[in-house]
């Protein structure tokens, strides 16, 4: 079975939210950032997701402000494709098609309806020269437009976005290398200004970053060896100059002039934010210890607010350099993932190492940290050769209650240092408590540990290369786990082989462990029940069939093979020639994932083991290989009906790729959800509209249709527009209350059908019954008390839009 179109392989999740700027809005209320497939909006003080903006078919590459609406922005993504979003709302206005990958994206005020995106110079993925390019956006009412108007601004940049532009769009400069190149728009010509690779001192003159004054012609450019020159006089090719500035001892990542070009803003590996002193350079101010070194800042156009991104995959938001605000924490990665990605039985979250001797319990459906447990509890000291104990190993059992980590440390000249922790999961703090820590429980490093799925006891075994396994019991089955202990109840081995694998089948009624090319299975009572080989080649992984499935054991070998043996008849019931990468098994069903690697690429099968013809299958899913995978549970589950997505039903796939991309699979059904729930809230921005208009409009008409004499009278239900946007609206948006007052009683009048009852609509006021008159006076009370001032206010902005 071949790949469908329907299932794609979409970021979602876990995503870095540090890979380009991030945008604060006009207000400071809000903070929009770069997501996967994705563009997250959030509260600036509350540090929630307020929306999250999809549509984009690929990496999101770029967010700028639209420079002729504070409530707009546009997005780039490697789809080739700009979006225009109303971020208050969440609303996608429109999608601007460019047909070649976009990697980064810049607007200026001068230039209307102009947006300026780097590409690459082929229309290719692979190239690695980019240019720089201005795309006139066409005027149009349809929701997809193509944008074909594109003209050469700078060839060889940068695609990681190092550009900025001067004096409110009069020039733009890009730095690549020891290049610093500024193009004039005026004049259509640009200068460029090269530094030398070094000098006897050892310095990197490598551009790394670049910074326009807004008002003024200085350009600030960060360099690898900590220094900072700030160029003048740069219209003049040959009579240009620079200053130098120097703090940072490692290169100098990002820079930011402030609004009003009177600070200018630095950041890099110390995770300092340094801010300078634009007319009194030798002047500076710290801000340190804000985490991981800092990667991207920004500023809001009024400067009251400043943000830097680290590579721990954080956004700090900062008041004015003084202190820090808010912290909003994405899923930490690091270099690698040295624990599998597991799901916490209890909160449904995805949990693996994070920051140095932390575990991080990360929601996958709300994008969001839970939590840090300190596992090593101590303090991590960064600095580089040093050897500290790291977050090796981690598991849960069935239920949550205990969770199991292994931490380790290798020093030089001396033994490898291990513990095993056990964790009890408390109820009041709603955390894990450290329970028992066992110092050295294997005499070699420990491969892999598994807790037993059996109800009646609460079992962990871990596997090691000294050659053995051994069993931990829990001592205690108390509700409360006040006194309860481990202790190890057995140790186990097969013909002095190293073991390599161990898995419990889904009622844990049977342990299989492989040592080397046997597969032995052990009873609850430690009993050997049976052994099972298939040479040549060390047994890699195992793994139990569920449900329908439960007779099989599958096994991987390092001789790339796949078998799968029937253990009612103890006998191999089939084998396929595959180098399987990992292999995983859904918890919810009979389904099993194989990650297969082939031509520097990784292949996935979704399979059965006891069905020849797989449900699934894509090639060439990411490059490299898979190096974690699990399988999460759904909140809800899916009604898909095609075949071939049936096993995205009741959980969802996540893998992390050689990258250190967290990844998963997206159906059909999901995305027109998505899009269905969107497009009820779609407007046209052809249309000139405005936030009253939009509150109002309808209620106009219906003013209009009842002052017109010729008009047929409608009654109004009781769950009339007018008395729901009355009741729903929040008060700060709701027009004056002479405008309400007039529509709700208009609401309560009886239709007249006939002249007679006309005539007498002219002398009396008949209402429905004697509560409609009651609610009209209490409606009227109401009114009378409501801020006088603000109506007024509210009754000219509304007399301004009709």
């Amino acid at each position: 079975m071949v790949a469908h179109a329907e299932i794609r392989v979409v970021h979602l999740g876990g995503s870095k939210i540090n890979f380009r700027e991030p945008v604060i809005t006009n207000d400071s209320r809000f903070l929009l950032c770069a997501s996967g497939e994705s563009v997250k909006v959030y509260s600036s003080s509350s540090e929630e997701c307020v929306h999250d903006l999809q549509g984009h078919t690929d990496l999101v590459s770029g967010i700028v402000r639209n420079p002729s609406n504070h409530l707009q922005v546009y997005s780039c993504s490697a789809d080739g494709t700009v979006r225009l979003w109303d971020f208050t709302d969440g609303i996608l206005i429109k999608t601007f098609i460019i047909g070649y990958p976009i990697y980064s994206i810049y607007v200026s005020e001068n230039h209307g309806g102009v947006v300026f995106v780097v590409v690459p110079m082929a229309n290719d993925k692979s190239s690695e020269l980019f240019q720089l390019v201005a795309v006139h956006l066409p005027l149009s009412g349809d929701q997809e437009v193509e944008a074909r108007e594109l003209s050469a601004v700078l060839c060889d940049v940068s695609p990681s976005g190092a550009a900025s532009f001067g004096r409110k769009g009069e020039y733009i400069a890009a730095v690549k290398g020891l290049q610093l190149e500024v193009f004039f728009f005026k004049n259509q010509k640009s200068h460029r200004f090269f530094l030398k690779p070094g000098n006897k001192k050892g310095a990197k003159n490598a551009f790394t970053c670049v910074s326009c004054h807004p008002k003024e012609d200085c350009i600030a450019t960060g360099h690898e060896d900590g220094k900072i020159r700030l160029w003048r006089n740069f219209n003049q090719k040959k009579e240009y100059t620079y200053s130098t500035l120097h703090w940072h001892h490692g290169a100098v990542n990002t820079l930011q002039f402030t609004p009003e070009g009177t600070n200018l803003l630095s950041g890099g590996i110390e995770s300092v934010l340094v801010q300078w002193h634009y007319t009194q350079e030798n002047q500076k101010d710290f801000l340190p210890r804000l985490g991981g070194a800092i990667t991207h800042i920004a500023v809001s156009p009024d400067g009251s607010l400043f943000c830097t991104s680290h590579s721990d995959n954080k956004i700090t938001i900062i008041q004015s350099c003084v202190k820090v605000s808010a912290i909003i924490q994405g899923l930490v990665k690091g270099e690698g993932v040295r624990t599998d990605l597991t799901i916490d039985p209890r909160s449904k979250a995805l949990v693996l190492n994070g920051k140095p001797g932390h575990l991080q319990f990360y929601s996958l459906h709300r994008d969001k940290l839970l939590y840090n447990l300190d596992i090593v509890q101590q303090e991590y000291i960064h600095e580089e050769g040093l050897d500290q104990f790291e977050v090796v190993k981690a598991a849960f059992d069935t239920r949550g209650d205990w969770l199991a980590t292994v931490e380790e440390r290798t020093q030089k000249g001396s033994e490898l240092e291990i513990n095993l922790k056990l964790w009890a999961y408390d109820e009041q703090t709603q955390s894990f408590m450290l329970n028992t820590t066992v110092t050295a429980p294997h005499e070699d490093q420990i491969i892999a540990m598994c807790f037993s799925p059996s109800p009646e006891i609460t079992m962990l075994v871990t596997i090691s290369f000294d050659g053995h396994f051994k069993a931990w019991l829990l001592a205690d089955h108390s509700d409360t786990k006040e006194g309860a202990s481990w202790s190890c109840d057995f140790v186990g081995g097969y013909h002095h082989l190293k073991p390599g694998c161990c898995c419990f089948s889904a009622d844990g009624s049977l342990l299989a462990v492989g040592f080397q090319e046997v597969v032995t299975v052990w009873s609850p009572s430690w009993e050997l029940l049976t052994t099972l080989s298939q040479p040549p080649g060390a047994i890699r992984e195992l793994c139990f069939g569920r449900l329908s499935c439960s007779k099989y054991l599958l096994g991987t070998s390092t001789k790339n093979q796949l078998c799968c043996w029937n253990l009612l008849t103890c006998s191999l019931e089939w084998s396929t020639p595959v180098d399987v990468s990992l292999l995983q098994a859904d918890p919810l069903s009979e389904n099993m994932a194989a990650f297969c690697s082939q031509s520097g690429c990784s292949d996935l099968f979704v399979f059965k083991p006891g069905e020849p013809r797989p449900l699934y299958s894509q090639k060439a899913l990411c490059t490299g290989k898979v190096q974690r995978a699990v399988f999460a549970p759904r909140d809800q589950m899916l009604e898909s009906c095609e075949e071939h997505a049936q096993w995205l039903n009741r959980s969802q796939l996540y893998f992390l790729t050689q990258h250190m991309d967290l990844m998963t699979f997206s159906t059909k059904t999901e995305e027109d959800r998505l899009l269905a729930s969107s497009k009820l809230l779609m407007v046209d921005d052809s249309v000139a509209v405005t936030p009253f208009y939009l509150l109002l409009g309808k209620h106009r008409q219906q003013q209009e249709a009842l002052t017109n004499p010729m008009a047929e009278r409608i009654q109004l239900p009781q769950g009339s527009i007018a008395i729901k946007e009355l009741l729903y609206t929040p008060a700060h948006v709701l027009p004056s209350a002479s405008f309400l007052c007039s529509m709700f009683v208009r609401s309560l009048l009886i239709s007249s059908s006939s002249a007679s009852e006309t005539k007498v609509l002219q002398h009396t006021l008949p209402f429905k019954s004697l509560g409609s008159l009651r609610n009209v006076l209490v409606f009227h009370e109401m009114s009378c008390k409501m801020n006088r001032k603000y109506s007024q206010d509210v009754d000219k902005v509304i007399n301004n839009d009709f």
